[in-house]
């Protein structure tokens, strides 16, 4: 019962509350041009964000990219790889030579979900920003319902817990951490965590304009709280999904990462704190 109310993780987040300082180097989208696009520039820049995916990365593109062509718009997709030993970026790479949508950032000097995907967004051209992980556990096929619903929209979060959101198969011991850590994301920073009902979704859409020149500080693998806490976020749309399980490999999260989180949430309400005084 402790664990299931939040408790243990109240405790691993009082413990991480000095373990956790922001990145150094700047996490910060630049303003695009005012002039109009060049022609053939992208709508939207989708961020893929890689580690050890080479057993999903070919299938997972080729679902993407049909999803995408679905959605008639102009688009970008750019797979940003921490130097996975598996191969990964190689495979996206020989992909991309035949998918001239298709950019590849490899990092060999950064690791971290978070800090790829702001990163992937710092390279992105697109006027709509996104990120979707390649692990199948969110629909690709998803996106065009998302797309439509961006209309009049500053984002738009792919839900588990929406009216016609699911957890699917979601093992048990998955379930609590998660739950556990929206409960202590709630208590610690109500004014974030109360905007949507899947604050810790990974796959979401944005217009570029709510975060231009706004320095973010990306921990762990939690980027939509980031968002929401320190973007230019009014009006919100959500998209129902059942979240399924990884078709193949292993999750990336360590608990590292769980440490991270606590120190971001730490440091997003000491920011609200700062706005409010």
């Amino acid at each position: 019962m402790p664990f299931r109310n939040g408790a243990l993780w109240l405790i691993l987040f009082l413990m991480a509350v000095e373990l956790c300082a922001p990145p150094a180097t700047p996490f910060t989208v630049a303003t695009r041009p005012t002039a109009a696009p060049a022609p053939g520039a992208p709508w939207l820049s989708l961020i893929v964000p890689t580690y050890n995916e080479s057993s999903n990365i070919a299938p997972f593109l080729a679902d993407l990219r049909a999803a995408l062509d679905e959605a008639a718009i102009s688009y970008e997709v750019i797979v940003v790889d921490d130097d996975s030993p598996d191969g990964t970026s190689d495979l996206a790479a020989d992909i991309a030579a035949k998918w001239p949508n298709l950019r590849i950032v490899r990092r060999a000097s950064e690791r971290g979900l978070a800090s790829a995907v702001v990163r992937g967004w710092q390279a992105a051209r697109g006027e709509v920003l996104g990120t979707i992980n390649a692990d199948f556990q969110h629909p690709p096929e998803m996106i065009p319902e998302m797309l439509r619903r961006m209309e009049g929209a500053d984002l738009t979060v792919a839900t588990r817990y929406a009216a016609d959101g699911s957890v699917g198969a979601f093992p048990l011991h998955r379930r609590i951490l998660s739950t556990s850590a929206r409960q202590v994301g709630a208590a610690f920073a109500p004014g974030i965590f109360g905007r949507v009902s899947d604050p810790l979704s990974g796959c979401y859409l944005f217009r570029r304009h709510t975060i231009e020149n706004i320095e973010l500080q990306p921990a762990g693998f939690k980027t939509l709280i980031e968002i929401l806490a320190r973007g230019r976020v009014q009006k919100i749309a959500e998209c129902g999904y059942t979240m399924r399980k990884r078709r193949s490999g292993q999750s990336n999260v360590r608990l590292r990462d769980w440490m991270e989180y606590f120190g971001q949430l730490r440091r997003l309400r000491n920011a609200s704190r700062r706005r409010s005084l």
